[in-house]
Parts: structure tokens; sequence; C-alpha cells
């Protein structure tokens, strides 16, 4: 029984898509919003920086609900999260995805403007295939507790995948999914493409510069100018990584049958700070990456290879999360500092004016010692 309410349920939202599709995107720019850290900004702060600054798109990584209460009548729209420790307990009852979206969503949609669910991060392509066995059956039942709800057709159903899918992404034709992915992943997608989800990856040419700064060049992951590289297999041209690791994605859906699927990037940043041994890590080339990323993407243009589906992204992150294990730069890819002011300047406006110590430190030596001697003048 559950299961031809289930099969109901699909046939009617399928059907409603013709009315009216799920739009979980304004525009094309937005950021992550995570909160490993104890010394950040109230959400309430966060709603008023995130107004001022005319961003419309957030992604959070759970469904708190003092963030959502926030985030009430703000106009800015928010993809929460069902962390990935849920996901064996959503797999195996309906019901309980039932319980969690009436908990996570009902109250508060919508007049907080809940427009999609994530469902896990980053599963497909790691170590462990217990959670990628359960990640499908998962997506389903949350997408079955929207439809009984009616909101299916209001607040879209996805799950953000790394590059870990891929087993080869250049040149960017080459794209494909790791084999040992796939079993996973094609029911993923062939539910994903009859409820209309994009395919949602986090793309970091920081990561890929990081791992590998002898044969990258620096300016084609920051859009700085450069040479470029040409892809013979589509004699097209590509100035920029960003756009070469979405084109990879989609060369990748093309070679699995789905060749009308969006590609969106739900994460994507560079590190301000970094350990000895990670290349790239540093404020100037985090400033060059987001504020070159930024231009890029209001453009509102495609890639070389889709130049008709415009390129959107989500940056991460909003804050430095001091809190975040792993290298020093977890902890450091924020547009802003933990008191609300800009970590350094891409046209944004912080909570608070930028301190006269953080003024000093964007100086170079010469500079600032011109400035002491003016004011000891």
């Amino acid at each position: 029984m559950p299961e031809l309410c289930f099969i109901l349920l699909l046939v009617l939202h399928i059907s409603l898509q013709y009315v009216s599709m799920v739009h979980a995107f304004t525009g094309t720019y937005g950021v992550n919003y995570g909160r490993i850290a104890d010394n950040l900004p109230s959400p309430e702060r966060v709603v008023t920086l995130l107004r001022m600054n005319k961003i419309k798109n957030v992604r959070i990584y759970d469904a708190d609900h003092g963030v959502l209460s926030a985030f009430n009548n703000s106009g800015v729209g928010i993809i929460i999260g069902l962390p990935n420790e849920y996901l064996m307990e959503m797999s195996i009852s309906q019901d309980r995805a039932l319980d969690w979206v009436r908990q996570n969503v009902v109250p508060f949609f919508p007049a907080t403007l809940i427009t999609g669910i994530a469902v896990g991060n980053e599963i497909l392509g790691q170590p462990d295939q217990e959670l990628a066995e359960v990640l499908y059956p998962a997506v389903r039942n949350v997408y079955s507790a929207l439809s009984w709800l009616g909101l299916s057709h209001r607040i879209e159903v996805s799950s953000p995948h790394s590059e870990a899918v891929f087993s080869i992404t250049y040149p960017p034709s080459t794209g494909a999914f790791k084999e040992n992915v796939l079993p996973f992943m094609m029911p993923l997608l062939r539910f994903f493409s009859e409820i209309g989800t994009p395919f949602y990856i986090n793309a970091y040419p920081f990561l890929a510069y990081k791992s590998d700064p002898e044969h990258i060049d620096l300016n084609y992951a920051l859009f700085a100018p450069n040479s470029g590289i040409y892809d013979s297999g589509t004699r097209l041209h590509y100035d920029n990584m960003f756009d070469a690791q979405i084109d990879a994605a989609y060369a990748a859906l093309d070679k699995v049958g789905f060749n009308s699927m969006e590609v969106i990037v739900s994460e994507t940043g560079w590190a301000s700070r970094g350990d000895e041994n990670e290349a790239g890590a540093n404020l100037r080339n985090a400033r060059t990456y987001n504020s070159n990323l930024r231009k890029r993407l209001l453009k509102r243009k495609g890639t070389p290879y889709r130049p008709r589906m415009v390129a959107k992204g989500y940056v991460f992150a909003l804050f430095n999360e001091n809190m975040k294990p792993g290298p020093t730069s977890e902890r450091n890819f924020g547009l802003f500092l933990p008191d609300g002011r800009i970590a350094y300047d891409i046209g944004f406006t912080g909570l608070v004016p930028s301190s006269a110590s953080t003024l000093l430190g964007s100086f170079k030596l010469p500079g600032l010692l011109v400035l002491i001697l003016i004011l000891i003048l």
C-alpha cells in the first residue's frame, strides 16, 4: 500500500509540472551559510547582512529552527539540508520522512521561503558504500512526503555531489562518472529528471589548483587573464576552470543520457588562509577569485558547451567558521568575518565598517610606511 501511494503521488506531481515548476534559484548568485563556529552573528543579523547585499539565495546544511524563524518574511530563498546522519532513517521509513518535513518545513513555509531540501551532501564517490545505497531511497521518501503535503511543486528535492563522482574531467568533453558510482547515480538521475531537479555539483578550482600547482595555471583558476585551454573534443576554448568544471559535468551527464539536465554549482570558493602546504590559499587569491566569480555569474551567461544554459552558483561561504576540523583553509572560506565585517572587498557591505587594523592589513609594506609617516607628521 505505501508503494502504491507513492506511485500515485509521483504520477500526480509529474502532471503538475506542466502547471507549476519548482524554481529554487532567483538570479544566478547565492551563498552557503555554514555555522560550524561559536562566534557568528545571530541569524537575524545574518538576514540583515544578506538583504543589505541583495543576496537572494542561501543554502544551509541543516534545518535549524532559529535560522528558519529568522528568515521569516525576508524574501531570501533558502535551501535547507537533511544531514548525512539522517539518511539511513529516511530511507527505510516514509513515515519518518513525513515527520521530518512536518517538523522542519511545514511550521515555517511559506513565510520562510524554503525553496529546496538538499538530501545529504557529497555522498557518492566516497568510501561509505552504506550511505551510497540509501541515498536514492531517502531522496524518494522526502519527495513523497512533500507530495503528500502538497508541497512538491513548490519545494525542490536535490542532493549535491563532489568532484569525486567523476573518473575524469579534463579536458571537459571527456567528463565521465566513475563506474563504481553509476549504480547509485543512475536511479538518482532518472528520478531527478522526472521531477525536474538540476544536477548540483560542488566545484572548487581552488582544490584543483592546490592539488597540482605545478601544472595548473593560477590565473586560469582565478578567472584572471591567461591563454586558457583548448578542448579538441568539442573545439571549444576555455579561459577559466569554473566553466570547464561545469562543462565536464554536462559531458558526464550527456554520456549517460541526461543531456537536458541543468547543472548548478552548489559550492565554490577560495580560502583566504591556509597551511604551508596549501598552495594558493591567501587573501589576494580569495579576493580575486570571488570578485571575478561574482562578475562572471552576474553576466547571466552560459558556458562554452552550454551557451544557452545560464551558469548559477552558491559561494562557499558566508563566514569563516572557526570550529571546522581539517587544514587551516577549511576555517577561512568566508566572505565575511564573524563580527560581520567584510573579509576582503569584492563589493559587499559589512554589518560594521572595516576596522583600522583590517585597512592597514590591506596595504603593502611601502604604502604602510607612507601611512605611518603621514600620521607622525
